[in-house]
């Protein structure tokens, strides 16, 4: 019998390399969603792929198993045991799926991914359906084959990636709730903007070099230091990276700079919580973030939260001003802050109000729950959208591209990643609301332009403990209660109608 020290720290060196080997495969996505050439495409799924079967391999072998049961999690401090916990919780997932199905899924998602890119610029669901067809069968059969493994349903066994123990019944509760809450609430919103003075929109365009650089400035502010981090361009704005290489994307439109602005602040979110991971434990499960409810919480406590809060707004509206040389009153403060909290149902979910939303994951979470479940036929998903948007919203998509064609994720097979957007708003306004109770200085420090109080108290209570607690756990201690969706409601209340 090994050594339980010894049985423990051959258990990291192993997580150590899968995960360098994951770094390099986000890195290849990063490059291929950025600067790749489309000729690249199968040359890029094979790479991919083939780190996959190496990661799978590693994962897999059997001493990992031998190992993880030589552990005596007693022997261990509470990270370490969280750490063991976690490594069980990676081993459990990557063996429920045979490497040839780990291969076949990853080559089908990096084909399906480039025909999209294309489909989607000519707004032709019809070419990308063949490939879509191939990604939705091998989705389906992974979540079969988890589901088997793990007990639990199909949905639940695709979605535990991204909610690790969340239940789609639970989540459907939530999202339930928020479809009967918001056509009355949506009513009375819409009702007090038609007392108020029209909204002006600032007159572009507005060069994008100009952009560039204030978007950087922008991500500066949150405190993102551009000596390690990058921003970018692409189709569908991400982050990537590691904390120490962190890689954000936006989209710019000469017209409108309000989109690629919110978006740069959204994925600096994102990449903020990366770079407050624990750094003693990076490279390991534990050290990872919790989680996507947890990670789009961080986003959108960014994003949503605080730089749509008037005391930002009023910050910001020289800065903009000045940058893109505006002039007259669509430039004030007031006007600017009218403009960023102005709801209006639309089809695009990565434009959408705060309002509305949640509308456009109900939508997709359904969808594809009816896709997954055989219900509803590819080839019918464009017509069953466009029902569901007007069912939802009242307005119609005119063409794919504005509807079934928007987003990335069914076409790179994050099947049952959708629910954690609207879960991760919740649990922002819940975080948000704790961290100024906790320190009375950080609205007054934002109303600046200092966003480090804030950031203290996040990497304290959430970016600096990784996988110690579930996300459950993590939001109790942080906020003192779980998930609770009645904060999200008080904050719209609060915005819209106060």
């Amino acid at each position: 019998m090994i050594d339980v020290s010894d049985a423990y720290e051959a258990l990291e060196r192993r997580f150590r390399r899968l995960d360098i080997l994951r770094q390099a495969e986000g890195i290849l996505h990063w490059d291929q969603s950025v600067f790749m050439p489309p000729g690249g495409a199968a040359a890029r799924g094979a790479q991919l792929a083939e780190l996959k079967v190496i990661g799978h391999e590693i994962i897999t072998a059997p001493e990992i198993e031998r190992l993880l049961g030589e552990v005596d999690p007693t022997a261990l401090d509470p990270w370490q045991q969280a750490n063991v916990r976690e490594m069980y919780r990676v081993w459990a997932d990557a063996n429920a799926v045979p490497a040839d199905l780990v291969v076949a899924h990853s080559k089908a998602c990096t084909a399906c991914e480039a025909v999209w890119r294309e489909a989607r610029a000519n707004s032709d669901f019809p070419s990308v359906l063949p490939a879509l067809e191939e990604v939705l069968r091998l989705t389906r059969e992974i979540g079969e084959v988890k589901a088997t493994f793990l007990k639990v349903g199909l949905y639940d066994a695709l979605m535990d990636q991204y909610a690790p123990g969340m239940r789609i019944d639970d989540i459907t509760l939530v999202l339930n709730d928020y479809a009967d809450f918001l056509p009355s609430f949506l009513g009375r919103v819409l009702e007090r903007q038609k007392t108020e003075q029209p909204v002006i929109a600032p007159a572009g365009p507005f060069p994008l070099d100009t952009q560039r650089v204030l978007m950087r400035r922008l991500a500066e502010t949150v405190g993102l230091d551009f000596q390690s981090a990058r921003l970018d361009e692409s189709l569908h704005p991400f982050s990537a990276g590691i904390p120490e290489d962190s890689r954000i994307t936006t989209r710019y439109d000469e017209d409108d700079f309000a989109d690629a602005m919110m978006a740069v602040l959204h994925e600096t979110g994102h990449a903020m919580y990366e770079r407050g991971r624990p750094v003693a434990w990076r490279g390991q499960p534990v050290g990872r973030s919790r989680g996507m409810v947890i990670h789009e919480s961080q986003s959108l406590l960014v994003e949503m939260q605080v730089c749509r809060s008037r005391e930002f707004i009023d910050w910001v509206a020289p800065m903009l001003k000045d940058g893109l040389s505006g002039e007259g009153p669509a430039w004030v403060a007031d006007n600017l802050y009218r403009r960023v909290i102005f709801v209006e149902p639309s089809f695009i979910r990565v434009d959408a109000d705060e309002v509305t939303y949640p509308a456009h994951v109900i939508l997709r979470t359904r969808l594809e729950q009816a896709m997954l479940a055989g219900d509803l036929a590819l080839r019918d998903l464009p017509g069953a959208w466009d029902a569901t948007m007007q069912e939802l919203l009242g307005v119609t998509p005119p063409e794919d591209r504005l509807g079934c064609l928007q987003d990335i994720h069914w076409y790179d097979g994050a099947w049952g990643y959708f629910p954690t957007y609207t879960l991760g708003a919740m649990a922002a306004a819940q975080i948000f609301q704790s961290a100024q109770t906790a320190d009375e200085g950080i609205l007054p420090s934002i109303a600046e332009g200092n966003f480090k109080p804030l950031m203290v108290w996040l990497r304290e209570n959430i970016h600096g403990l990784g996988c110690l607690y579930t996300a459950d756990e993590l939001l109790e201690r942080a906020t003192g209660r779980p998930l609770d969706p009645s904060s999200f409601k008080v904050h719209l209340q609060e915005r819209y109608l106060d």
